[in-house]
């Protein structure tokens, strides 16, 4: 192996700031040290890790892209081996970056960072709240070490690891005083005549579509918002039916109306609430750590 840990960490650094200049400033060393390093580092990989524009910064190459993980991967593995020799690896510590899909975060979050609290204090947890293909840039990239979504939208994604935590089935919310508020379950034909109040997140509007298309109806959408709580307080006022799947503590919305949950006799497969992470990444220890925490909040949820 010809390159060295100092020459990835270099390497890492420039890729983050775009600039040889920048990565000196950050690191403290002279410019020409960084521009030697990822020279020797180029010349022993037999790659071009970037492309270099006079007054235009840096930009990484396709080769260059695949780089910066696998460095930050193994420059994290390298820390821990430190931390194992010292005789420090029982304490996990550290800064750990979570990709969590919106609609998620108000039911995984709390809990996560009440337990991560209690069992790991030196860990310092950074969420990224977005959508689907939001999450799936920011993994590529390396800006979250796994993430908490919707098996929506995922499919066609080769390159990542996914692992299933939790099922969410579909079920209906209508307004409390609604004349079918009192039955337990209903069939969405039932509601085929009533506005669809729509979560209009990408692919979250395209699966809810689908359920409602499913049963040879069109949904006729008259409202559309990307706040879940928003969605079901207009439900609240009886401006129409919504179909969800995190299910509140509470029937009660933030504008102080009530909304009525009905299960769906034909709301199709649960979706699948799951961890996902790039193939091939080791995480580190504190990462996995945390991804046990949303393992067991996600198993003791289901036995509520």
């Amino acid at each position: 192996m010809g390159f060295t840990l100092v020459q990835l960490r270099y390497f890492l650094v420039a890729a983050e700031r775009g600039s040889m200049t920048e990565a000196s400033a950050e690191l403290r060393i002279a410019q020409s040290a960084v521009s030697a390093a990822i020279y020797n580092l180029e010349r022993d990989l037999q790659v071009q890790l970037f492309i270099r524009r006079r007054g235009r910064g840096l930009t990484l190459t396709p080769a260059g892209e695949r780089l910066r993980q696998q460095a930050r991967d193994l420059l994290a593995r390298a820390r821990e081996v430190e931390r194992e020799a010292r005789g420090d690896g029982g304490t996990i510590s550290g800064p750990v970056a979570v990709g969590c899909f919106v609609t998620l975060a108000p039911y995984y979050l709390p809990p996560l960072f009440s337990e991560c609290t209690r069992l790991y204090p030196g860990i310092e947890i950074d969420v990224v709240e977005a959508e689907t293909d939001q999450l799936v840039h920011a993994l590529a990239t390396g800006r979250v070490d796994f993430a908490l979504t919707y098996g929506l939208g995922l499919s066609a994604e080769a390159d990542l690891r996914s692992e299933t935590i939790a099922r969410a089935p579909a079920y209906v919310i209508i307004s409390a005083d609604h004349p079918l508020a009192g039955q337990g379950s209903v069939e969405l034909a039932d509601l085929s005549a009533e506005p669809l109040v729509l979560l209009d997140l990408p692919h979250s509007r395209d699966y809810f579509r689908s359920l409602v298309a499913a049963t040879g109806t069109a949904p006729d959408v008259r409202y559309r918002t990307q706040s879940y709580e928003a969605v079901r307080s207009l439900v609240a006022r009886g401006l129409g039916y919504s179909v969800l799947n995190q299910r509140p503590a509470t029937s009660q919305t933030y504008g102080g109306g009530e909304v009525a949950e009905l299960q769906l006799r034909d709301g199709g497969p649960p979706l699948e609430v799951k961890l996902v992470s790039v193939g091939g990444m080791t995480q580190t220890a504190r990462a996995r750590a945390v991804m046990d925490l949303l393992r067991e909040i996600a198993a003791r949820s289901a036995g509520v």
